[in-house]
């Protein structure tokens, strides 16, 4: 039951990570819409294998980090920094209008998604404050296997979020604008929220 816990987790926070109209998601939707289907549902797995190792590598590093009592503070202040740095973030994302950033060309889809996830530079500082705040709650455990499975159910949780985008192409492109401010609003008063929290348990 609990390695099932840690897929759940897993799952539950790339998905709604990801839920925001950006570069990746508005890509797999550009694709589905002017390619077909079955090509975007190629991008979305190569994304969301790289999500897996950068999920993975977050993970090691709150183990790491962790392990050495000296720095629990410090993390735990690092993530209430990394809540608040993304609450900044999905607010400003509910200022400016969410288009896919690249030309859709011919060539090996799952490579495209591969390399645009590749680039995400949020996605490791996402699961890093995330484990680590799961970790402070004791939601999850962050050691070998448990990881394993909160990682694979990071990778799940972005594939079935590119599927969501793939599946309601045509009623998200119609209706982008205002799902992408709303979605980033929430998210922003979401994360503030978790800052706010974890600091008040972090001084109390």
């Amino acid at each position: 039951m609990i390695y099932i816990l840690h897929v759940f987790y897993g799952l539950i926070m790339a998905y709604f990570g990801l839920i925001s109209p950006g570069m990746l998601n508005m890509t797999v939707l550009k694709i589905r819409l002017n390619v077909g289907e079955m090509e975007s549902i190629k991008f979305a797995f190569g994304a969301a294998f790289i999500v897996f190792f950068q999920a993975g590598i977050a993970l090691f590093f709150a183990e790491f980090l962790i392990e050495n009592p000296k720095v629990i503070d410090f993390l735990k202040m690092a993530g209430v920094f990394v809540f608040f740095i993304l609450a900044i973030f999905f607010f400003m994302l509910s200022r400016k209008k969410m288009e896919a950033k690249h030309e859709i060309s011919k060539g090996n889809y799952f490579f495209k998604g591969f390399a645009m996830s590749l680039v995400n530079m949020l996605a490791i500082p996402f699961y890093l404050g995330i484990s680590i705040y799961l970790g402070s709650e004791n939601k999850i455990i962050i050691e070998f296997p448990y990881i394993i499975f909160f990682i694979f159910g990071a990778s799940m949780g972005s594939f079935l979020l590119f599927y969501t985008y793939i599946f309601f192409a045509k009623i998200i492109s119609q209706k982008i604008s205002f799902i992408a401010t709303n979605i980033n609003i929430i998210l922003s008063l979401l994360f503030i929220s978790l800052g706010i929290f974890t600091l008040i348990k972090l001084i109390s």
